[in-house]
């Protein structure tokens, strides 16, 4: 980009309210969504009662208003920070209504592993199809800076890679980070095969991190499995911000 215009801070201040309020909606389905392979979504607090929906704060009427899932502002202010900090680095580009309607479902997979290490088909595959298909519309839309073709190849070569290093050894790579790796891979493929191999490296890279950390500090043994999808997606918005920059 060629200088921060004033257009440019009102884009950047609309994707930080944009993200903001979009954050505020995730702590529900967080919560419901948090559960084990073979359990149902939750529909129920911890005291009992019902969850009603799939948007909005994590908080029973029946308790209070007692929380009963992930924080609604910490989800709102991560949210609002992702959604900023791409549009600082894509700006007028059409591609940018790509990113705000990916990030919080980005932000949503990434809780919801952290939480209970899974990455739901039902969040995954919608993105894996999404995403090359509002690419599609970003790449028809004038002034664009990626490549739809290499969004498409960068998806389906990023979930091969993933699908290989599954096969290899499943106790460490899980089906759902092949899954989520189709969608990334298209985010990423945008703009070029430069940034889906920065986005890859970095997601390794921040993921080893983290388990260094945990065995440092005893939380964790080199064998611990640790959620693997939250640092993918971390990667992925590195390589993005990158990459968009450099458009």
């Amino acid at each position: 980009m060629s200088g921060f215009q004033p257009v440019d801070q009102l884009i950047v201040v609309g994707a930080v309210l944009w993200g903001g309020v979009a954050g505020l909606l995730v702590p529900r389905a967080a919560y419901r969504f948090s559960v084990a392979p073979e359990e149902p979504w939750a529909d129920r607090c911890p005291e009992g009662h019902p969850v009603g929906g799939w948007i909005g704060p994590a908080r029973c009427a029946d308790c209070g208003g007692r929380a009963y899932g992930p924080g609604a502002l910490p989800v709102s202010l991560v949210t609002a920070l992702v959604c900023g900090a791409l549009a600082a680095a894509t700006g007028t580009r059409p591609e940018l209504a790509v990113w705000l309607l990916l990030a919080p479902p980005g932000v949503l997979l990434a809780v919801v592993d952290f939480r209970v290490q899974r990455l739901p088909d039902v969040l995954t595959l919608p993105l894996a199809a999404a995403a090359p298909a509002l690419l599609a519309g970003a790449a028809a839309a004038p002034e664009h800076a990626g490549h739809w073709l290499t969004a498409l190849y960068g998806g389906l070569a990023l979930g091969a890679g993933y699908f290989v290093l599954f096969l290899v050894n499943p106790d460490g790579m899980g089906f759902g980070d092949v899954k989520l790796a189709l969608g990334l891979g298209a985010v990423l493929g945008w703009y070029g095969w430069g940034a889906v191999l920065l986005g890859t490296f970095a997601g390794f890279l921040y993921g080893g991190l983290y388990g260094a950390v945990l065995v440092v500090a005893r939380r964790a043994g080199r064998r611990t499995s640790i959620p693997f999808g939250p640092f993918l997606i971390a990667g992925a918005l590195t390589g993005l911000l990158i990459g968009a920059c450099a458009a």
